[in-house]
């Protein structure tokens, strides 16, 4: 369970640097089976932002974020959605 918690910590982290309108971003965490999902809330206007130029940033996050995950052995998968204004 720590390892959930660090990894959800490290994505709100990471995200909150990148964006503009802070106080509207949560990472929610799930888990569904074996699988853990860290699913992003952003403001519209912040999606771009955390994104990037051809998915580059978010693919980033993601790929440390599942190589934290491996080290403790568990499976996850991070998703990025918009909240509507």
């Amino acid at each position: 369970m720590e390892a959930e918690l660090a990894i959800q910590e490290f994505l709100e982290y990471v995200v909150v640097q990148l964006i503009k309108h802070p106080e509207e971003a949560s990472v929610i965490h799930e888990k569904d089976d074996e699988l853990h999902l860290y699913n992003i809330r952003l403001h519209p206007d912040d999606a771009g932002r955390v994104i990037g130029r051809n998915g580059k940033t978010i693919g980033a996050i993601r790929s440390l974020a599942v190589a934290s995950a491996q080290r403790h052995g568990i499976h996850i998968n991070v998703r990025l959605e918009d909240t509507e204004t």
